[in-house]
């Protein structure tokens, strides 16, 4: 029996803020089990925030020096979240970074945050860029975590996490597939956002709106939803196929209409794959506007799991990646990506 120390690091797309989970996982023959001991999420500052969101549109000097402060951010942050809880036992820390550009079809995608950088602060192995390598290998270089979702939740039939983007991952003919499904709270924030609030707590202000069937038909046609498995789905996606569609209406009346779209383009992979249970995570979990419209869309039984789970999953997931990564052992489903074959990725410091 082996055990490992692991703090991931995870930030998305939605900018919640940087999520921080310690655990410990424990591997014996080829059964893993694992244990949240401590998490956190960090909010960014309106500067963090402002630079993370606007990255896409920097220069390349700009954004150089974004990689390499985010990467100092990184550092100062775990550092502190290690003495603030007395962490002394530590085999790793395992960085996703921020995306900002993701385009697997063009062979690259980036995530910021150099991992060198919180190796200089925390003075620990890091492990980090788990995607690019999956990239150079015809993947899409996103999903990642169904690793995790077979080897320390496969008790369950499916999980699906609702964060920026909804993802699923599943079990067909012996593999683990997944897929990035449709876009969520990156949508659903920037709209709350509109009318002063962080997000749609409950889902209420989309629970007041009036759902535009016209929008809702038209975001439902959408090419990406006709494609097959493995795909992926990207900023630059939204910037140029679903923005243009998002008429100027209330905001209200808009939250309404995707999360009914979201709802349908869930419910339905649910239904396609004859899901028995889900397990739901992510910020989403607490839509609870957002679970009634899938719920009522589908036979699937809807499992949330306990908080940590819900906020920290794909952190913890990272984190035991980068244990994987360590031992050499493969943390990349090609099943999953689409790549050429399951491989060990991230670069160790």
């Amino acid at each position: 029996m082996s055990t490992f120390y692991a703090i991931g690091l995870m930030s998305g797309t939605s900018l919640d803020g940087l999520d921080i989970c310690y655990s410990r996982f424990t591997r014996d023959n080829s059964n893993w089990t694992f244990e949240i001991l401590k998490c956190e999420t960090i909010a960014y500052s309106t500067n963090w925030e402002d630079d993370l969101k606007n990255a896409i549109h920097f220069s390349s000097e700009r954004l150089l020096q974004l990689n390499s402060d985010y990467g100092f951010y990184l550092g100062e942050k775990t550092q502190e979240f290690i003495i603030k809880n007395s962490i002394s036992n530590l085999d790793l820390i395992s960085s996703h970074g921020h995306t900002v550009f993701h385009q697997p079809k063009n062979k690259f995608t980036l995530q910021i945050g150099d991992g060198r950088a919180i190796r200089i602060k925390t003075n620990k192995t890091v492990v980090y860029d788990f995607r690019s390598q999956d990239v150079l290998l015809g993947g899409n270089g996103a999903p990642l975590v169904p690793i995790g979702d077979e080897l320390l939740f496969n008790e369950f039939d499916a999980c699906l996490n609702l964060g920026g983007f909804s993802n699923i991952s599943l079990k067909r003919d012996g593999k683990r597939i997944a897929f990035d499904i449709c876009p969520v709270n990156i949508i659903l924030n920037d709209l709350a956002l509109k009318l002063g609030k962080k997000y749609d707590e409950n889902g209420d202000l989309a629970r007041s709106g009036i759902i535009d069937y016209e929008l809702l038909n038209e975001l439902n046609q959408l090419n990406f939803y006709q494609e097959k498995a493995p795909k992926s789905l990207g900023i630059e996606w939204i910037n140029s196929q679903v923005l243009p569609l998002m008429k100027n209406q209330k905001s209200e009346n808009l939250l309404a209409t995707f999360t009914e779209h979201s709802a349908v383009q869930i419910a339905k992979i649910l239904e396609e794959f004859e899901i028995k249970n889900v397990l739901i995570t992510g910020g989403g979990a607490y839509n609870s506007y957002l679970i009634e419209k899938i719920k009522a869309k589908t036979k699937t039984e809807i499992q949330i799991p306990a908080r940590e789970i819900i906020e920290y999953k794909e952190a913890l997931i990272f984190a035991f990646m980068g244990v994987l990564r360590l031992q050499n052992l493969n943390n990349v489903l090609s099943s999953a990506t689409g790549s050429l074959t399951d491989h060990s990725s991230g670069l160790i410091c």
